[in-house]
């Protein structure tokens, strides 16, 4: 085993190639079968309201309140992390998974198949969050990003594909099985992180260790990154909020837009609709964690050796401001006015849902790196606020879009995206002033 080697982020570079490689591969399964799990229902809805006796809608705010309880459920898993320690709380949080996606398999009822999402949703931003701290402490920041962006190809392909092969399996088969899938995938991510996640190191005395495990129950504590400016407008209040906003509106809205406009009569043509996103997630998530890190070295260079974390912001400014919005402008009117066929909405999405993950790969490089002495709560502070913008979307957009027309919808998204990008533009030239100033002011 190689000696630690401390970064300038606290981080501990302790494992050979082959053994990041294997956390790596681990963590990207993980999050692929957490992620799937939210989205793989999404075209089976209407199937599931008729053999359950319940309505789509009840079954589209039930997907808000699964999202709601992912965004909450950190206040729950910071204690049993801080007691149990960070490995056990990941397996733990893989056997709930594992064991409620039976439940909602076995579900008699709307009502039981409603409880077991929820209970299953309280599992999935905590193995974000763990996998990006377990990352955060395996690789250097210079190689860092196109960790991340490993990561979110295995979150997005659950997010995309996981509808895809929902749509095939209830096109041929029963909805249950979907969660038999689950239940599989589940069961092996389970047996993948026993044999590979490490445990974490442990810091201080006995009684510094028990004193972090009471502050652990205070929930107040992963709220604190929010006096940093920095903090707020890239992440909790602001930038990943927008973006999540932007994923769920596609995602969500896909089969009520697709099917009328191109007259698809079953769940298989519009779940296979998901391939343009997933294409642009993958391919996002590639050139995010390039970009990210490329960005990285440039500014290192730029300042003779000298790296600072918003470094990596800069990379997506261009994004922000440029290909995201004009893709979802094409996008939504493409589709509102009924012109350029399959391709253009097809080619507009692709480029969309590419952009959403660029951008997110800086600003999740950045969560990790800008207070490290307070990672746990920064990364968990964006989650709950995330999940938050997640379920207003995934509630809102159809009435949204019956009301005023799915061009309108993506124009404001186009506006809001415009808006983020000039928060993450003044946090990139002056991030480390806003944070210096709350030290500076003793808080």
């Amino acid at each position: 085993m190689h000696e630690p080697k401390p970064g300038s982020d606290g981080a501990q570079f302790v494992f050979p190639t082959w053994r990041k490689c294997l956390i790596l591969t681990d963590a990207c399964f993980v999050v692929f079968t957490s992620s799937s799990a939210l989205c793989s229902m999404f075209p089976a809805t209407a199937q599931i309201a008729a053999e359950l006796s319940t309505t789509v809608e009840t079954l589209h705010i039930a997907n808000a309140c699964v999202q709601i309880a992912m965004g909450i459920s950190l206040f729950l898993w910071q204690p049993i992390r801080s007691f149990i320690g960070r490995r056990n709380a990941y397996l733990v949080a893989i056997l709930i998974l594992f064991c409620f996606s039976i439940g909602a398999a076995l579900a008699i009822n709307a009502s039981m198949f409603i409880a077991m999402r929820i209970i299953v949703g309280f599992t999935g931003t905590f193995l974000l969050v763990a996998g990006q701290e377990i990352l955060t402490d395996s690789f250097d920041p210079v190689g860092r990003g196109a960790a991340f962006g490993y990561m979110q190809i295995g979150n997005t392909t659950g997010l995309t594909i996981g509808p895809c092969i929902g749509g095939i399996i209830v096109a041929f088969t029963s909805w249950r099985i979907i969660y038999w899938l689950q239940v599989g995938l589940a069961g092996l991510s389970l047996l993948l992180s026993w044999l590979f996640i490490p445990k974490e190191k442990r810091k201080g005395t006995t009684s510094q260790g028990s004193s972090s495990r009471l502050a652990a129950l205070n929930p107040i504590n992963l709220l604190k990154p929010l006096i940093y400016p920095n903090i707020v407008i890239t992440k909790q209040d602001v930038a990943c909020g927008f973006l999540v906003f932007f994923q769920f509106i596609i995602l969500t809205s896909i089969p009520h837009i697709i099917n009328p406009r191109f007259h698809f009569t079953t769940p298989l043509v519009s779940g296979l609709f998901y391939l343009a996103p997933w294409g642009g997630f993958v391919l996002g998530s590639l050139v995010g964690g390039i970009v990210s890190d490329r960005t990285t070295k440039r500014y290192i260079a730029k300042r003779d050796g000298i790296r600072l974390p918003q470094d990596r912001l800069n990379g997506g400014l261009p994004i922000w401001l440029g290909v995201m919005p004009v893709s979802m402008v094409i996008y939504g009117w493409t589709l509102d006015l009924e012109v350029g066929g399959m391709a253009v909405p097809i080619i507009s999405v692709f480029f969309a849902a590419g952009s959403i993950v660029v951008a997110f790969n800086g600003l999740n490089t950045y969560t990790a790196e800008a207070l490290p002495e307070h990672r746990f709560a920064a990364i968990s502070g964006k989650y709950i606020i995330q999940y938050v913008f997640g379920a207003v979307s995934t509630a809102a957009v159809v009435p949204l879009i019956d009301g005023i027309g799915v061009g309108l919808v993506f124009t404001v998204c186009a506006i809001i995206s415009i808006i983020g990008g000039l928060g993450v533009f003044l946090v990139a030239r002056y991030g480390l002033q806003m944070q210096n100033h709350r030290v500076s002011s003793g808080v």
